[in-house]
């Protein structure tokens, strides 16, 4: 695949050709791959537990907070080398890691085991979004970003959607082994076609102006950012900040219900593993799909004429998801709990698009893979690291008294949460106007 930029200045104006499209469908693979790797504990769940005697509180942890630390703190130093070296190769390198690690999680004999080989896929996997952020956006022009990050995006859903389906089905009919390990053989495989047919594409050839462009003949070509540089622009700029929290507030509660809905389906609505394959996997391959692509395509109508809009429309989705969220959760029975959850597995993924959107063009072309890293190293740090282990431990302490619905129960104790993110949302728009305000037009 061919990625290298012609002349700069048509970069600028030239829409995007196959070459592309055809990385970006790859990057997106990959991407589902990074999430069918990822959420497949969850998926397993039942089985794991039964199996290996895994808590609650256990499965919050090795989901959670164990493989947020490892695969968030270790995204910083993977950006700012991608930002330096061949980002292709960065990713390509990474998920080959974290594939054999995946293949490890279906050897693991013992809790300790299953929580080693969880921490390798975190590791792997903190080379993998940030670096394909970056090409993503020397592939594609602004104006075209939103649009093509969320197509990005729908790796996720796809990937729960295939994990759901493929998992419950190889658990059901052979082994929640076996699902692992043939996961993680497709990966390296895939980490091998990367490697020789991916092009690494120029650095800020489609920005407008270029970056080539704003140097000319009495200007110094600006040195590559610094890594403390880069962290210290991220941190101290109010849009940057704010945009990484409202994302963690919001991933507190996707990831968190992500983790658990499974499990609970199962074991509090009366779900099969057969049923999970089909019905849970249609949901959500659907529904945070079309969340996923809507606000990208909203991204890219609004956001060039009123730029608050990557803040009020992530706001509008979890607002409107909220109550029918509590639907869900009530639900008597789980083909009610599942027409309850068909929206909010939409809304509460219109975050996602806009959040990436703005950060990669709110920083340098050469800052964009580790500004990616940060906003990653923020928002899962917090939303991936603490909402499943919070909702875990939430239901084990509730279980002695609630034997029959704990997890309903720990379920209902995140509604507040979409109140907090609203608001995030909200203090991130006043951040966008004031610097709308004071840039020259």
């Amino acid at each position: 695949m061919s990625g290298e930029a012609t002349s700069p200045a048509a970069a600028v104006t030239a829409r995007p050709g196959p070459a592309a499209w055809a990385v970006l469908a790859t990057l997106c693979f990959i991407y589902v791959l990074n999430f069918l790797d990822r959420q497949l504990l969850s998926i397993l769940a039942k089985p794991i537990q039964d199996e290996l005697g895994v808590t609650d509180g256990q499965l919050g942890l090795i989901s959670g907070l164990y493989f947020a630390l490892f695969y968030c703190v270790l995204a910083i130093p993977v950006g700012w080398l991608a930002d330096r070296t061949n980002r292709v190769k960065v990713l390509s390198i990474a998920c080959g890691l974290w594939s054999a690690a995946t293949a490890a999680c279906g050897l693991a004999g013992s809790y300790p085991q299953l929580a080693a080989a969880r921490m390798a896929v975190g590791v792997g996997e903190a080379g993998g979004v940030p670096p394909s952020y970056a090409i993503i956006s020397d592939y594609f022009p602004s104006g075209a970003r939103g649009t093509a990050l969320s197509l990005f995006n729908l790796g996720p859903p796809i990937g729960q959607a295939i994990g759901i389906a493929f998992g419950a089905s190889i658990a059901a009919a052979y082994s929640w082994r076996l699902a692992f390990l043939w996961v993680g053989a497709v990966g390296v495989v895939t980490a091998l076609g990367v490697w020789f047919f991916v092009r690494e594409p120029r650095r800020g050839a489609l920005d407008t102006p270029p970056l080539d462009k704003v140097v000319d003949a009495t200007t110094a070509a600006p040195s590559p950012a610094g890594f403390l540089s880069t962290c210290r622009t991220f941190f101290t700029h109010p849009v940057l900040l704010r945009t990484a929290l409202a994302c963690a507030a919001t991933q507190f509660i996707t990831y968190a219900v992500l983790n658990f809905t499974t499990l609970f389906l199962m074991r509090e609505k009366g779900m099969t593993l057969q049923q999970v394959a089909v019905w849970y996997a249609l949901l959500i391959g659907i529904g945070v799909s079309a969340g996923m692509f809507a606000s990208g395509r909203l991204i890219d109508r609004f956001a060039p004429r009123w730029k608050a809009a990557y803040a009020y429309i992530p706001a509008a989705g979890l607002a409107l998801a909220a109550p029918l969220f509590v639907g869900f959760v009530w639900a008597p029975t789980w083909p009610l709990a599942l027409v309850f959850l068909a929206l909010p597995t939409g809304l509460n993924y219109f975050y996602l698009s806009p959040a990436v959107t703005l950060v990669q063009e709110e920083v340098r072309p050469d800052q964009r893979t580790l500004a990616g890293a940060l906003l990653l190293l923020v928002m899962n740090l917090i939303g991936l690291g603490l909402g499943p282990t919070y909702l875990g431990f939430v239901s084990d302490w509730l279980r002695p008294s609630h034997p029959d619905n704990s997890l309903q129960l720990a379920f209902y104790s995140l509604v507040p949460f979409y109140a907090l993110a609203v608001g995030a949302f909200l203090w991130l728009a006043r951040a966008i106007r004031r610097e709308s305000q004071e840039t020259p037009a």
